[in-house]
This record gives structure tokens, sequence and C-alpha cells, in this order.
């Protein structure tokens, strides 16, 4: 039986100038194609600085000045958490990037004569190696944890292998239809992946035979009328939600007993590093994940540490022997490394 789904209250209607413009902001990046997503984070971290200004009597778009940004920004930095930890620079920088979309946007459509945002420096942001990242035999382990004899835990070792094997956000798993897989030629199609952008990739001939045994198997016992195509249903026959995704994931790295943490983005970083300890260039992997930019990608040639271990025994004149070569000779160009070490001297880009 399918899920009652609560009806959605009503958008509250703006009470002052500034939560009105931040609503034709919001209806704008609509227009534009935004994704639900950004739009829905955007209104989150504008609504924080909306709650701010109202506490201070400040409803008027021309009242906000570079001092009262500037005030926000070091209440941002002050702010604490109920656990009583402080946002991380990244937490701040995500409250301030909206706030200087905004007021450009602003500007350009004379709702303001100047940009008070427009000098407000950003937070630097740390470049942080993931938290976890699995071994192959840990992965191993987290799939035996599944019960395949049973409809759901024979969904779950599929959706375990899918993470796996292609490195997939956990919102694009969720989005999958059917028309999407070719388990012939083992490949699988992203729709309106990060940015809106369509990509292929393979989908490994294990995750493929797990995802065909699923669908002849478990998904006829789990769907519910009408069927949506969507490859993984709920256990009442609906798509998944995205922290139940996260949270079952989660439960299954938990019950290897692996003393590691993650869900759904951990198979993501584990994917992208044992390839690349594999063997493969860093622009195949960036296709894997669908990285606008090789830089981003490059955060995982630094956790490929086996590789670059068995590379330094076999050059560096310091080791105590030379008799293991490198597992495998192929680098990344030349040419991208150094640009990445010129990046490390550069400002931070203007967002």
């Amino acid at each position: 039986m399918a899920r009652v789904r609560k009806p959605r209250k009503p958008a509250e209607r703006p009470t002052t100038p500034l939560a009105l413009l931040m609503e034709k902001h919001l209806e704008d990046l609509l227009t534009k194609n935004y994704s639900e997503y950004t739009i829905k984070g955007r209104r989150v971290h504008i609504g924080f600085f909306l709650e701010w200004v109202a506490d201070r009597g400040i409803t008027e778009p021309v009242e906000v000045t570079r001092t009262v940004l500037e005030a926000y920004q070091r209440y941002v930095f002050h702010y604490r958490k109920k656990n009583g930890q402080p946002l991380g620079f990244n937490a701040q920088h995500d409250r301030l990037v909206p706030l200087r979309v905004w007021f450009r946007w602003m500007a350009r459509n004379h709702h303001i004569l100047h940009n008070p945002a427009s000098e407000l420096e950003l937070p630097r942001l740390a470049q942080r190696l993931p938290k976890a990242v699995l071994s192959a035999a840990e992965v191993e382990q987290i799939m035996l944890q599944t019960d395949i004899h049973d409809p759901l835990g024979l969904r779950d070792r599929a959706i375990l292998e899918t993470f796996y094997s292609t490195g997939i956000r956990r919102l694009e798993l969720a989005q999958l239809k059917l028309w999407d897989l070719d388990l012939e030629r083992s490949t699988l199609t992203i729709r309106q992946g990060k940015g809106k952008k369509d990509r292929m990739i393979p989908l490994g001939d294990r995750a493929a035979a797990w995802v065909r045994k699923y669908l002849d198997e478990s998904r006829t016992q789990l769907v519910s009328e009408p069927d949506e195509h969507f490859v993984f249903l709920s256990n009442v026959g609906e798509p998944f939600a995205l922290d139940y995704l996260t949270e079952l994931v989660s439960m299954y790295v938990k019950a290897a007993q692996i003393d590691k943490q993650g869900s759904c983005h951990m198979f993501r970083h584990t994917m992208a590093t044992l390839m690349l300890e594999g063997g493969a260039d860093t622009r195949f992997i960036q296709a894997m994940l669908g990285h606008a930019d090789l830089k981003t990608t490059q955060i995982y040639t630094h956790v490929a540490i086996r590789q670059l271990q068995e590379i330094h025994r076999a050059t560096h004149p310091a080791q105590l022997s030379k008799d293991r070569p490198p597992t495998n000779p192929a680098s990344p160009d030349a040419a991208d490394v150094f640009a990445a070490l010129d990046a490390e001297n550069d400002e931070e880009p203007e967002l």
C-alpha cells in the first residue's frame, strides 16, 4: 500500500520588501532552469539573513549596507550550533554566497542603486580530503551484510553494487528510471545530474548482474500502481527519500564493523580512489563523476596513496631497496600536475 503524502503547507506570504525580493529572485532562478535543490538551498540561507536583519529592524533593501553585511558575517563566524560547535568555513561560505548572488541580482534589476555585497570577502575554503575511503576488502565486507534471499536485502545489494561500480550521487541513484538502464551494454544514463547535465557511464558487469536479479525477483514485489518506473523502490513501492537512502547505506556500513563511518558519498570517494590506484586517468574519473572541472577530480589523486608509495619506493634515492617496480607506470599528464601546483598559489576565484 502506497504511503499517503501529507499536503504541503502553503508558502507564507512575504511580509517585508526584502522578503518579497527574495521570492522574486528565487522565481527568476526557476525560470532560468536552476534545480529545485539549488533554489531550496538559496531560500534557506537567505532566510537566515532575513531573520537576522528583521531582529534589527531592517526591512528595506536600501537599509542593507556593506557594514550590515560585514556585521552579519561576524555573526555567522561566532554562531554556535546546538552542540556548541561553530560553523565550519564551508558552512559559513554557503551562507554568504547566496547573499552575494542575491544582491548582485538586485543591483542588475535596479531594485538597489549599488551592490553592498560586491566587496564582501568570503572565507577561504580548505581543500579537504575525503573523510573515509574503503578498501576493496572492506567493500566486500559491507556487501556481505545484505540478505540476498529477502526482496529488500536483494534490492539493497543492487543499490550498494551500483554505488560502488559507478560512484553516482545519491540523488542520481534515487532518480534513475528503468529506461536509463542498458543492462545488455552494462551502461546507465544520468539525466539532469548536477548542473542539469546528462551523462552516460559504465555499469560494471557484477553490478549489472545484481541489478538484473533485483529487477526480476524483487522490484515486481515492491512496485505499486501507478508505476512511475523508478529503478529502486522503497518498501512501500515509492522512489527513495534521500535521507532514507543515506540511513540505509549507513546501516550496512555500521553492520560491517569496519571502523569507518560514511554512507552513499563514501562509495563515490571509494570508486574514484580505487580506480585511480588501478591506473585510471583522472580524465576518465572526471567523466564518471560528472565533474565540470578537472581540478575537482584531482582531490582523489591525493588519496590514491598506494600507487604513489610504489612510485616513491622505486624512484626515491633514500629508499632501502628499489626492487619493487611501480604497479602502474601511467600517470596524469605533467601539464595537469603543474597546473594544479600553480593553482595553489593563485587567489580564490571570484564567485
